[in-house]
């Protein structure tokens, strides 16, 4: 599991918090389902359980995961959270055509740049 980048900037923390939202949003890990540990993803990452347990917090804290006292962390329902990630995404979409709009970018030539470096 190579969560972790050393050549990454961001703390490691970040890194588990963006690995475990991305899961989530794309449907692998399952509303309900258990996260690992914090010891055992300590062990399995090398890092310092507190460092686990700070990226369980923020995913708390973002509503990904919830804890159930005594039985470990698991996943919040992901199709709210989805909702709200399109939501987030389309706002700074717009932000974007609204600023290539007043540097008089021509928008469909720009769609079609993005989506030639995107590969599509």
């Amino acid at each position: 599991m190579a969560i972790i980048d050393y050549q990454d900037g961001r703390p490691i923390y970040e890194q588990i918090v963006d690995y475990y939202k991305h899961l989530i949003l794309i449907g692998a890990l399952e509303e309900d389902a258990q996260m690992p540990s914090v010891r055992n993803l300590a062990m399995e990452l090398s890092t310092n359980p507190n460092t686990v347990q700070k990226a369980f917090m923020e995913l708390e804290r973002q509503g990904f995961i919830y804890t159930v006292k005594g039985r470990g962390n698991f996943v919040k329902n992901n199709q709210s959270l989805k909702q709200e990630r399109q939501e987030e995404l389309t706002d700074q979409l717009v932000e974007l055509l609204q600023e290539a709009k007043r540097l008089d970018m021509n928008l469909d030539a720009l769609v079609t740049r993005a989506l030639e470096r995107t590969g599509k």
